[in-house]
């Protein structure tokens, strides 16, 4: 069964931040969209992953490092979306539900810097992942999820291509979002059985 961010086995953990800087991506080959930041410690993941992909084929970030305001914007407006959905449910699974797809605000690896929404692009454009990034789990009929069965076969493999870099360069995945990649949070400190995340929430960059 997946352990969600708001299960408590997550928001016990906890975070020690270490100090490390922030870096913007694209001045370290990275490829993304506009500005992107995020740890130092993920950025250099990011470039050795990178390095583990076949010739022309290159991660593309989409987001990183997100201000905390957003943040909390993103998870009030899903779980407002799910009360719609599911009138019969209290606010405490309605957190639970929602922290399917976005985290809690006293958890979130993106408002640390600790985590990349990503994918993969080839010559031709972006290859298939089975999902368009930030599909939600009611729009996407669960496919979104990283292990889903109801994806075509090329999606699988490129899902399983981004996943075999990615993991051998140390981030891990959160099952529920197949782009969402993470390194230094609370998940990870769980998943790799540390004793504490080191980064903590960072502002946004103003220079």
């Amino acid at each position: 069964m997946t352990v969600l961010l708001s299960d408590e086995r997550i928001t016990r953990i906890e975070a020690i931040d270490n100090g490390e800087p922030l870096v913007e991506l694209a001045t370290v080959g990275i490829q993304t969209p506009g500005l992107a930041y995020s740890r130092q410690g993920v950025a250099d993941r990011l470039v050795i992953a990178n390095t583990f992909l076949p010739a022309g084929i290159q991660l593309h970030v989409v987001e990183g490092l997100r201000p905390l305001e957003l943040q909390r914007e993103y998870f009030d407006g899903y779980s407002a979306e799910l009360r719609g959905l599911n009138p019969g449910l209290d606010e405490a699974e309605i957190h639970v539900l929602a922290s399917r797809f976005v985290s809690p605000i006293e958890v979130a690896p993106h408002v640390a810097g600790a985590a990349v929404d990503l994918t993969l692009v080839g010559p031709s454009g972006p290859l298939d992942l089975g999902t368009p990034i930030d599909a939600t789990p009611e729009q996407s009929d669960g496919a979104c999820f990283f292990a889903a069965t109801n994806i075509s076969r090329e999606a699988r493999t490129n899902r399983d291509l981004l996943a075999d870099v990615l993991t051998s360069a140390g981030l891990v995945n959160y099952p529920t979002e197949w782009w969402h990649w993470s390194y230094g949070d609370r998940y990870w400190a769980y998943t790799e059985d540390q004793p504490h995340a080191i980064y903590g929430p960072m502002a946004w960059p103003t220079a």
